[in-house]
């Protein structure tokens, strides 16, 4: 019964639950999303002009400036317009299906977006790890001017995966499955294993990835024991607010941080002191928006 508020989701999914539909939707979505994202990187120079590309192409491939952490963010609405087309073509069903209804997607939303910002207010006062002081990363003034803008990709970003995981991945495979251990753990470990990185984090490559499956399995539980992806997608944005925006590791993604720790996503020392932590903060985020939704 836990559970029952997902048939909202799963409901619309069922006229299209084949396994044959879902990988011919899957291909669907990354083959329109490859080339969106050719067109994409094809259109930058032009937009920007090439004069002003040559100065901010260096920072994209790393994100580590502000237009380049915003490049790599933007793309995102790609996803979300090759998804939305597939699901037209493949699956006869709409966008808003994999959301869930306006209204309660939106109370559920500011609900638990409440109770993460104060959640969060208590955890700015918690001790980091020892020689992890921040540093600061980026001018406030900067920060500030880039924050309306980076508020919207961010969102964009983290509706994107959500829609993608938990509305089309976890609905479709829960119209065929009754087991949360297919419908709630293919997804995750999907989106874990896509967070595998050894180029950009060397030997915390696994651990990484294993937080972004713990990740996935909160977000996918809350988005099946709420009815809609609003939960999910406040958990996200709020994490990647705080792992982008407010404090991000040295040397990649780095661009919007205001502040940054003294370390990179390489050094494995560095990262399981400080992964308890993240792994605490996820649990207490996964509790408060229960607690504030009363689930």
């Amino acid at each position: 019964m836990r559970y029952a508020a997902h048939e909202t989701l799963v409901a619309p999914a069922r006229p299209s639950a084949g396994l044959g539909r879902l990988m011919a939707g899957i291909a669907v979505t990354v083959v329109l999303f490859l080339i969106l994202s050719v067109i994409y990187s094809l259109a930058l120079p032009v937009l920007f002009g090439a004069e002003v590309w040559a100065r901010i192409a260096p920072g994209v491939e790393r994100a580590t400036t502000p237009a380049g952490v915003l490049v790599n963010l933007f793309i995102f609405a790609l996803l979300i317009a090759a998804l939305a087309i597939s699901l037209w073509r493949v699956h006869r069903r709409s966008l808003p299906s994999v959301i869930g209804p306006v209204a309660p997607a939106l109370w559920q939303f500011r609900r638990a977006l409440v109770a993460l910002v104060m959640l969060y207010t208590v955890i700015i006062v918690v001790p980091l790890p020892e020689n992890m002081d921040l540093a600061p990363n980026l001018a406030l003034s900067t920060w500030i001017r880039f924050l309306p803008l980076a508020l919207l990709a961010l969102f964009l970003q983290v509706l994107a995966e959500e829609v993608v995981f938990r509305g089309y991945l976890q609905s479709q495979l829960a119209a065929r499955f009754a087991s949360p251990i297919v419908w709630l753990a293919l997804p995750s470990i999907v989106f874990g294993m896509l967070h595998f990185d050894p180029a950009s984090h060397g030997a915390t490559s696994w651990l990484v990835a294993g937080w972004a499956t713990v990740f996935a399995l909160a977000a996918g539980d809350l988005t099946a024991r709420f009815g809609t992806l609003a939960p999910a997608v406040a958990l996200h944005l709020v994490n990647n607010v705080s792992a982008i925006l407010v404090a991000a590791p040295q040397g990649r993604f780095d661009g919007l941080a205001l502040y940054a720790y003294p370390f990179s996503l390489k050094e494995s020392e560095a990262v399981l002191a400080l992964m308890p932590l993240d792994f605490l903060i996820l649990l207490c985020s996964w509790l408060a928006i229960r607690l504030a939704l009363r689930g």
